[in-house]
């Protein structure tokens, strides 16, 4: 019986003794097994997060391929609008090609060939023509030093002077391009107005008159103030239908009559009494000119400016002269004519 006892007893001892080793391996083996929870979890938030960035790619894909395929159709569509302008471009150039050019009769040696009024805007035109030209000492040059320099130098210096030497080639333009049922007059004026060439009318195709007004031109000295009131009272009795007057700023003389008026009180310059003349003064000057010529002078005004120092406001106060006539005011390029 005790034997049996103590059997009991020891087999109860190393039971326990057995139970007491084991628990360190679950203690690790549960550790280990939250170890992989938490991995797995960790897996499934990257997972996810994968998951989530793929949707926003195939997004992303799917608008840039709708993007692109807009693009090709519009790409597409220039092409076949730059290929139709390209087709219309080689027609027009065909039919340009076919069109004859009316050309004027050759009774003006002019060097500039064809018919290039297209390029600045201007067209001469009208049953009668007066071309006037402001043949004043500014109109030698651009600069004001060279003009003031060639004011006291010999004639024939002032006829090279470059921006005259232009104004000849600009009225041959003129000259060159008067159309063959019209008439035209050529005044030039300074101090004093004079005509050019014949006393009447000449004919687009009167040569030996337009060589006439040629010749006449070539003799021409500028010098003096510009005198813008004595040109217009010169063909004041001409009934132009049409002005072209070549000059490069407002009038700076006027007549002596101006001193009975406010306006003027204090533009002595304009009668001789000073040797300059305020911008102030020569655009009231001119107000009063153009004012008192279009009582009597209904023509269609256009005037060619070419540059020069210090008269800022010319090309404004001829605009609003030439404008309502429906004329142009063009300030051409140095390369024309």
């Amino acid at each position: 019986m005790s034997c049996g006892l103590g059997a009991v007893i020891l087999v109860f001892m190393l039971v326990k003794h057995n139970i007491e080793v084991a628990n360190p391996l679950d203690h690790n083996l549960e550790a280990e097994l939250e170890t992989l929870n938490k991995k797995e979890a960790n897996l499934d938030a990257k997972l996810s997060t994968i998951l989530k960035l793929s949707s926003l790619t195939d997004s992303k894909i799917l608008e840039i391929s709708k993007n692109l395929n807009s693009t090709q159709k519009e790409l597409l569509k220039r092409k076949q609008e730059a290929k139709n302008q390209s087709l219309d471009l080689e027609a027009l150039k065909r039919k340009i090609e076919k069109t004859e050019v009316s050309k004027t009769a050759d009774v003006i040696n002019d060097p500039v060939s064809g018919e290039e009024n297209y390029l600045i805007g201007l067209k001469v035109e009208g049953s009668k023509i007066v071309i006037l030209v402001d043949a004043s000492s500014s109109m030698t040059d651009e600069k004001l030093i060279n003009i003031i320099r060639r004011k006291n130098q010999s004639d024939q210096i002032k006829r090279s002077g470059p921006k005259w030497v232009r104004v000849l080639k600009i009225v041959r333009w003129l000259l060159a391009r008067v159309p063959q049922k019209s008439k035209v007059q050529v005044v030039s004026f300074n101090d004093k107005a004079s005509k050019v060439g014949p006393n009447s009318w000449t004919s687009s195709n009167d040569a030996s008159a337009l060589g006439n007004i040629i010749s006449d031109l070539d003799k021409l000295i500028p010098f003096g103030p510009t005198n813008l009131e004595a040109g217009l009272d010169k063909i004041t009795n001409f009934n132009p239908s049409s002005i072209y007057l070549i000059t490069d700023g407002l009038p700076t003389k006027g007549s002596s009559a101006y001193k009975s008026l406010n306006p003027f009180a204090a533009c002595s310059a304009l009668w001789g009494k000073s040797s300059t003349i305020s911008g102030e003064c020569r655009e009231k000057l001119f107000v009063h000119t153009v004012g008192k010529s279009s009582a009597v002078l209904r023509s269609k005004i256009n005037v060619i400016m070419l540059p020069i120092e210090g008269d800022p406001t010319a090309a404004a106060a001829y605009w609003s002269w030439a404008s309502p006539t429906g004329g142009l005011v063009i300030s051409p390029a140095q390369s024309w004519p």
